[in-house]
């Protein structure tokens, strides 16, 4: 019986390694690391890779969501409305700086944030809602679109997770006034380190988080403005733009083996598949599961050689940062639900077809084993 991890990055070097060898060699003989030509030809083929006119490089995908809401001028006595179940980095970006942050519940079937949560939470003081296209599903862009329009607020992505997702034919990176993208490794397109972008079609925007993002300057020592530096090294933007032209085709071999789970997972009791929302196009970042023993699954596979992770087990609300604020004292029940139960089972897209079939029949076995016993207790 072969183990099967729950990611593994070493088969997709392997693949790529010639090409990333050539991108490290030819920033070397460049002498140029910083604020390059590698950065501005990934950034390029980036922004139209998203179908916006502007992408720019950040220090990572934290950053990239800050520097939007900086050059929005979001701040202290502004709302941001995110959603409750999510990696705390979208919370950070907004109370780093100084905003107030306005959780909204999730939708159970697609862990993204509910619209009609998101409507009752607008007040006079909001400012923007940052949608998160979690585990790599577009949240409803439409239906949150047009809220912010109703109510004259920036709609913003976190894309973090869905690098070359659609929703009704548009790219994440397209929906809203601006989004944020991580490069972590582990992304559908990761960097070898840290990284992201923003992307955008506002030039304005565009122009201001280029600023903020060099220590607010344009021009070599003259300072406009109390900027930051996150800015993407030319190594990082030479090897993501080494894996950007592959990354169609390993979004499409994620999404077959989201297939094979759900058609080898269908009908076991208490396990929940993921639901795909009428029309998304995911690209399977993640394929997470629900079961109301989620621990007990969790440990059982762990025991049969699959590898898994929980995304994500405590809200951020419930995290001890906020543990002292009103935050901690509100009740999220859809996104409590999700930390309790959820489950990421392996796929990358580097499975081999042999592991994807373990995957299945080991996760049956269990899950069919824990029915079984809730059965015979409930007897």
């Amino acid at each position: 019986m072969t183990d099967v991890p729950f990611f593994s990055l070493a088969r997709a070097h392997a693949e790529l390694r010639p090409q990333l060898d050539a991108a490290i060699a030819r920033v070397i003989d460049s002498n140029r690391l910083i604020m390059g030509r590698e950065l501005s030809a990934f950034e390029q083929a980036f922004a139209e890779a998203c179908g916006v006119r502007h992408a720019i490089g950040t220090g990572n995908g934290l950053d990239a969501i800050s520097l939007i809401l900086r050059a929005l001028g979001i701040g202290p006595g502004d709302e941001v409305i995110v959603p409750g179940h999510t990696f705390v980095a979208t919370w950070l970006a907004v109370s780093q700086l100084g905003a107030t942050i306005v959780p909204a519940d999730i939708e159970p079937d697609s862990f993204n944030l509910d619209p009609e949560a998101v409507a009752a939470a607008i007040t006079p003081r909001s400012r923007a809602v940052i949608a998160v296209h979690l585990y790599g599903q577009p949240a409803r862009a439409d239906r949150l679109g047009e809220l912010c329009r109703r109510h004259g607020l920036a709609f913003i992505e976190d894309a973090a997770q869905a690098h070359g997702s659609r929703y009704h034919g548009r790219p994440a990176g397209s929906l809203g006034l601006a989004a944020a993208f991580s490069f972590y490794p582990t992304k559908n397109l990761g960097a070898l380190g840290d990284g992201g972008a923003v992307t955008t079609d506002d030039p304005a925007i565009a122009e201001r988080v280029r600023l903020l993002g060099n220590y607010g300057s344009r021009a070599k020592y003259e300072h406009e403005e109390s900027g930051v530096n996150s800015r993407l090294d030319e190594l990082q933007a030479a090897l993501l733009g080494a894996k950007l032209p592959g990354l169609t085709a390993k979004n499409a071999r994620r999404r077959a083996i989201a297939a094979e789970l759900s058609r080898g997972l269908a009908g076991i009791p208490d396990l929940v598949l993921p639901h795909v929302v009428p029309g998304a196009e995911p690209v399977w970042h993640l394929y997470v599961v629900r079961h109301p023993l989620r621990d007990a699954l969790k440990a059982a596979l762990e025991g049969a050689g699959i590898g898994t992770l929980i995304h994500y087990p405590l809200p951020p609300h419930r995290q001890a940062l906020y543990a002292g604020t009103a935050l901690g004292r509100l009740s999220l029940p859809h996104s409590e639900a999700a930390s309790r139960e959820v489950l990421s089972l392996p796929l990358w897209p580097e499975m081999t077809d042999a592991e994807v079939e373990e995957v299945v029949a080991r996760t049956r076995a269990a899950a069919e084993n824990l029915a079984g016993r809730r059965t015979r207790r409930a007897c």
